[in-house]
């Protein structure tokens, strides 16, 4: 094998470049050089354990993590690199068999064995540390790029260090997944299942801020981007078993982010606590309820309207019922169980307390304020 070492060497990185297409891709003076000397220490230590009867001690153990670990840091595949053991191995043994009586090459064969047994779990141990290391950096890049574009700070840098090209304008999406059912394993899960469906709508990865109750999410500005969120939060609700409220808002550039920010909050907010089913919504849909919820005499003395109703719990869900049913009083019997003629009674009772005419229009509008400013309060 010594003797030997530099024919041995010349064949298995000649191999690799071969047969691996990692190897295959590298230019021929990076072969000949830093790929040519690593395969040469490699060979020259299986020489030596070999000759010393032993499997790498915990220093030669560490050089080769320690190259390993800048390999991969360099962009070398974790298969790749077991495949150049393999491969460079078996190269060995071919040319090395020939020759060889059958009691060497067998010792020769087992130890190989051994020492490919010490080393291939290092080298995977160092690749994947180094992954690891490698995608916490990106991930934290990409959260100061979130964070960046949503503050309005410059951004363009971290774009560049994350390896991402930003879009013109965003669509910004502030999720919020209903509670989880008690007991619900690994809730961290959920926030990878929601990464998944977003990288999965979108066919690349998504700029996201996420929690375990969902999070904000950068969609890139398209001319359907809007529609196409919908069967977006069925997917994400089917991915984690949680219905999901979504509020959306439009950033034509990406100095309009912060702004559309703010109004998808705004939203957000109001669907909380108008405890709206869940669903999407933006700014055209709460469009009333945004106005109203704004500071002002109106918006107590509209609530105030309803107070003769707040010692009859009934009447008052009544009330509630029929305008988010759009004052349809089918749909507002049939929701709360009752008969057409027990609804009628009730709204007669609720017209009465209140003062306001139901068969009126300016009453109707009145009351449907009424409900919204008496839930804002």
């Amino acid at each position: 094998m010594t003797a030997r070492l530099t024919e041995i060497t010349r064949a298995a990185v000649d191999r690799c470049a071969t047969e691996i297409p990692f190897y295959r891709a590298l230019p021929r003076d990076l072969l000949d050089g830093e790929v040519h000397r690593a395969f040469t220490e490699t060979t020259r230590l299986i020489a030596k354990t070999l000759r010393e009867e032993r499997a790498p001690d915990a220093v030669e153990l560490t050089e080769i993590i320690d190259w390993s670990a800048r390999r991969a840091a360099d962009g070398l595949p974790l298969d790749a690199a077991i495949a150049a053991y393999l491969v460079a191995s078996m190269t060995e043994f071919e040319l090395l068999s020939e020759g060889t009586d059958a009691p060497e090459l067998r010792r020769y064969a087992v130890h190989t064995l051994r020492y490919l047994a010490s080393v291939l779990p290092a080298v995977a141990l160092a690749h994947l540390h180094e992954q690891q290391q490698i995608e916490g950096q990106r991930r934290d890049l990409r959260r100061d790029l979130v964070a960046a574009l949503l503050s309005g700070e410059p951004a363009a840098e971290l774009a560049e260090q994350s390896g991402i090209t930003l879009a013109p304008g965003y669509l910004v999406v502030l999720l919020r997944l209903a509670p989880a059912e008690p007991g619900e394993p690994d809730v961290r899960r959920t926030v990878r299942r929601v990464q998944s469906a977003l990288d999965a709508h979108q066919q690349t990865d998504v700029l996201t801020a996420l929690t375990t109750d969902g999070g904000t999410v950068l969609l890139p500005r398209a001319p359907d981007a809007f529609e196409r969120l919908p069967a977006l939060l069925s997917r994400i609700g089917a991915a984690t078993a949680r219905p999901v409220t979504a509020a959306a808002a439009t950033a034509d550039t990406l100095g309009a982010v912060p702004d559309a920010l703010a109004e998808a909050e705004d939203v957000a907010a109001l669907a909380r606590r108008l405890h709206l089913p869940p669903g999407l919504y933006r700014l055209d849909d709460v469009l009333v309820e945004y106005q109203l919820a704004r500071p002002g005499r109106a918006l107590a003395r509209l609530a105030a309207k309803l107070e003769p109703l707040a010692a009859n719990p009934v009447l008052l869900e009544t009330a509630r019922t029929f305008v988010r049913h759009g004052r349809n009083r089918s749909r507002t019997a049939a929701e709360l169980r009752i008969h057409r003629n027990t609804l009628d009674y009730r709204l007669g009772k609720i017209a009465k307390l209140t003062g306001l005419d139901l068969s009126d229009p300016d009453g109707m509008r009145i009351l449907d304020a009424a409900v919204t400013a008496r839930a804002l309060l």
